[in-house]
């Protein structure tokens, strides 16, 4: 196909085939499989593409709460979700001498919101999603090389050669999305890229991250509580902060902050890579194996320990990058999760905020008239922003508060003091902010909500789908 962007046809819809758009969609992570999966509920064609030959799902454990539950509910998956979770009803603050300062307490949450906050390892929960996909549907070694997109359609190449052609493109490639490099290289010509968004990611942390591989009880006590045992270390007088958690499958997920000043950034600035690999871990292995951690028993362990029972497939380095992009949308071509905002893993927030966009996505893709030409894919792409931007934006004002916390500054300790001593009912009014938002699929069966504390409203959720649409209209008629 050759794409023209200077085409502007208009369909004679009451003369064609009722066709759905067809989405091509870059990227096998949380973002493109959620979106795929909710595709695939809808009825509409898609193909997901990703550059890895083999994904692996690296990292550590991954924080799912009640804004995540409605979505697992509609798609059918919630309990298994759960059976694979650890319930969480706390984040305890420690410090280097294994004592605790504070906790961040969720107890509640569940009649309050419909739902309690789970526990789960990144692999269990990329698995869970994968599986709601038909595999001929994801094609693994597909390394984007160059896009086009125009009013007749989109096409991408790859670099062994091959091409797909379709209607949309969805970038859920990651922070270092080649969809939004292609799409910012051809904005930047024509003058219509903001400033902010041409400027390199910025980072300010690097992390390491690992599992275990199964522990007993003997090895590791806290694995015999029922609750997740979510434990952050505040270091004395190091420029980093740890964690460590129990998760159902009785392994133990660990992670070290760096925080970076002028002289480490230079230092890791060769690092900048989106990819989460095991091969420049070892060195931030030695660097933190003396760290001490709380076994919930009379073993005395370190970071070392955890380490030394980790496979080392299973441990890795990665930036920690913060950036929300201006540009979401450009024609037929729209960005989702870390391709568009990126938040630090501090605040727990990014994984759940990647599958909001793509349920926000899908509702304003199911929206979209049969055969849509490329203005109506963009006012819906514009909707899909305009609906997101600020729920995002208040996810990474929360995520740069808790990667605050969690530092060595005078800002980090002021504002450990001030969630330490600050009054319950005032920690309830944050806490209701950011879980009002519960979003739902509007083309499912509504998921049973519930909490005490309402949802707040979702545009999206009202929108119809084109056979609803084209009844509407004949009603209307007769």
């Amino acid at each position: 196909m050759e794409i023209n962007p200077a085409v502007t046809f208009k369909h004679d819809r009451s003369v064609m085939y009722a066709k759905r758009p067809k989405v091509l969609i870059v990227g096998a992570g949380l973002a493109g499989l959620t979106l795929g999966m909710l595709l695939h509920k809808a009825g509409i064609p898609f193909e997901i593409y990703e550059r890895a030959a083999e994904v692996k799902p690296l990292g550590s454990a991954m924080y799912f709460n009640c804004t995540t539950a409605n979505l697992f509910r509609q798609c059918g998956i919630y309990e298994e979700f759960v059976a694979l979770g650890k319930y969480v009803s706390s984040i305890k603050m420690c410090n280097e001498d294994r004592e605790l300062e504070f906790s961040v307490d969720f107890e509640g949450h569940e009649e309050r919101y419909g739902a309690n906050g789970y526990i789960v390892s990144r692999p269990q929960i990329y698995d869970l999603i994968l599986r709601q996909i038909p595999k001929e549907r994801i094609h693994l070694g597909m390394k984007v090389l160059t896009m086009e997109q125009g009013g007749n359609g989109v096409l991408i190449r790859f670099s062994d050669r091959s091409e797909a052609e379709g209607d949309i493109l969805v970038g859920a490639d990651g922070a270092y999305s080649a969809v939004r490099q292609g799409l910012y290289e051809k904005l930047k010509k024509t003058d219509k890229l903001p400033a902010s968004d041409a400027l390199p990611l910025p980072f300010s942390t690097v992390c390491l991250v690992g599992q275990t591989r199964p522990l007993s009880a003997e090895e590791f006590p806290d694995l015999a509580i029922e609750k997740s045992q979510f434990r952050n270390f505040i270091a004395t007088d190091k420029m980093y902060t740890w964690s460590t958690s129990t998760t159902a499958q009785n392994t133990v997920c660990w992670g070290a902050i760096l925080f970076l000043d002028e002289e480490t950034s230079k230092e890791n600035d060769a690092f900048r890579n989106s990819e989460w690999g095991p091969e420049a871990a070892a060195a931030m292995c030695e660097q933190v194996k003396d760290f001490p951690v709380i076994s919930g028993g009379d073993k005395i362990l370190t970071l070392q320990d955890l380490i030394d029972r980790s496979p080392k497939e299973l441990i890795s380095k990665v930036m920690l990058e913060e950036k929300v992009f201006k540009t979401w949308f450009n024609c037929r071509t729209v960005l989702i999760g870390d391709a568009c905002h990126k938040f630090n893993p501090a605040g727990g927030v990014g994984a759940a905020n990647a599958m909001h966009d793509a349920v926000a996505l899908a509702n304003h893709i199911n929206g979209l008239p049969f055969h849509p030409v490329a203005e109506e894919i963009e006012a819906a792409f514009k909707a899909y922003k305009k609906e997101r931007i600020d729920w995002v934006e208040k996810a990474f004002e929360h995520s740069k508060v808790f990667r605050t916390m969690a530092g060595q500054s005078i800002s980090s300790k002021v504002t450990r003091f001030f969630v330490k001593h600050t009054p319950p009912w005032v920690m309830l009014q944050v806490e209701r902010r950011q879980n009002t938002h519960r979003p739902q699929a509007a083309f499912l069966p509504a998921a049973d909500d519930k909490g005490t504390v309402k949802t707040t409203p979702q545009p999206s959720l009202s929108i119809k789908t084109p056979e609803e649409t084209e009844k509407s209209k004949t009603t209307e008629v007769v």
